[in-house]
């Protein structure tokens, strides 16, 4: 089953999921992970655990860094490494890892240790933002304060549930590692200042 969600990316996030006519916030947990990272299995166990937790939106993001390590990451995209490089400097990182997860774009982790996730999830508090609503062909975002600067509009398609990928090269070997809510696509719709604004949705491709 795919899955959209559009979220406001500066200073923390907000998501909503379409479906509904006016959704609440959720917290979004976003996994940076790789298949050809021996440690990342532990975070996308954790990350597994917390994916139908009431409120959260668990995304899993394939970077695509570690494929010079023999195995090329199946799900691997340079826009999902370039998005966890951006994230860096204001989390305070030199430089991207893995495994990494974000929440609520403001709040990190390694997120391997048994409980991690969830504890990140406790400590980071509920998203504010303006309200959205997803509507067929369109995002309206209300108003609201903004962010100094201003606020990214973004759409990320994802697939739900968990998928589980043979993977026969590289640091995990021989290993069958499962990924839930895989993203497949990310997309910039446009900006948010804190006015009241309707952006279109970019119509679905492929098999989304």
């Amino acid at each position: 089953m795919t899955g959209l969600k559009t979220s406001l990316r500066a200073g923390a996030m907000l998501a909503a999921t379409i479906g509904a006519a006016a959704a609440q916030p959720l917290t979004v947990v976003e996994l940076f992970t790789s298949q050809g990272c021996s440690s990342c299995p532990p975070a996308n166990a954790n990350l597994i655990k917390v994916k139908d937790q009431p409120g959260v939106l668990a995304l899993s993001f394939n970077v695509t860094y570690w494929d010079y390590l023999g195995w090329k990451d199946t799900f691997g995209r340079k826009e999902f490494t370039d998005r966890q490089v951006t994230y860096e400097p204001p989390l305070g990182r030199d430089g991207p890892f893995t495994p990494q997860v974000v929440v609520n774009g403001s709040h990190d982790a390694v997120g391997a240790a048994p409980g991690e996730i969830q504890g990140l999830i406790a400590n980071s508090g509920h998203p504010q933002g303006p309200e959205l609503l997803l509507g067929p062909g369109k995002v309206s975002i209300g108003a609201g304060k903004a962010p100094g600067g201003g606020a990214d509009i973004w759409l990320v398609r994802y697939n739900r549930g968990v998928v589980e990928v043979p993977v026969a090269r590289g640091e995990n070997t021989g290993r069958t590692l499962p990924h839930a809510n895989v993203v497949h696509a990310l997309t910039r719709l446009g900006s948010w200042n804190g006015d009241a604004t309707t952006l279109p949705l970019p119509a679905a491709s492929g098999s989304v």
